[in-house]
């Protein structure tokens, strides 16, 4: 097993640091940044969040200036996001860690679980980013990649499989768990898709347990460009 995630490491290093993406919450260690794109990353594509976080974090560069806003004044920054419901999550969390905190959040996961609107995958990559901390960063499509590869045949709410998360808790015991995340989220973005993943061009794909079990699919579709 640990050779199987060491492999998997390995490759997608290599294939992120010809084909990652740039965005500008992959620059930061601050976990305020971090949060803040992960609230406006939900639900949104990367390309639309990133010119909104520019302006977002201009206007509001830390928890304490974040907590005096007004909500109206949050709203007309992140109106081109949609989903306004997410403008009172920057507000609360931030008057919460301002509160509780004096304006810095903490470094464990079980006191970031406890700020308001950040959940199990933010927790987690504000401990992988940030702190540097081994712990099990799960979405929906680092779980999809880890049931394809070992041929897991999960179904349901994969990401919340207790198999899922200890295989993505051992994959981060990396010392360069950042760049890891990073490297999975653009991977599973281009390349390991949820409908018609493009397998030829997969560096897993010699070990890949998925392209086994649906190999007439693999070998004979012509997958359109990522």
């Amino acid at each position: 097993m640990q050779d199987s995630l060491s492999y998997i490491r390995n490759k997608l290093f290599k294939w992120y640091r010809i084909n990652g993406r740039d965005f500008p919450w992959r620059h930061t260690k601050a976990p305020y940044r971090i949060m803040i794109a992960e609230f406006m990353l939900h639900r949104t594509k990367a390309e639309q969040v990133a010119p909104v976080y520019k302006e977002f974090i201009k206007k509001y560069p830390d928890v304490k200036s974040l907590a005096s806003v007004e909500l109206n004044e949050i709203i007309k920054v992140t109106e081109h996001l949609g989903l306004h419901w997410r403008a009172q999550h920057f507000i609360t969390s931030a008057n919460y860690i301002v509160e509780k905190y004096n304006g810095n959040i903490p470094a464990n996961p079980e006191d970031i679980l406890k700020i308001p609107g950040v959940g199990d995958y933010i927790a987690g990559a504000i401990m992988v980013v940030c702190f540097n901390k081994i712990y099990p960063v799960v979405d929906s499509n680092i779980a999809r990649l880890l049931n394809r590869f070992f041929n897991l045949d999960l179904e349901g709410e994969v990401r919340r499989k207790k198999k899922i998360v200890g295989l993505s808790e051992q994959l981060f015991s990396s010392h360069k768990k950042a760049e890891l995340l990073f490297a999975l989220i653009d991977f599973c973005s281009l390349i390991c898709k949820p409908i018609r993943p493009i397998c030829f061009k997969c560096l897993l794909f010699k070990r890949c347990m998925y392209k086994n079990k649906n190999k007439r699919q693999t070998d004979n579709y012509t997958p359109s460009a990522p």
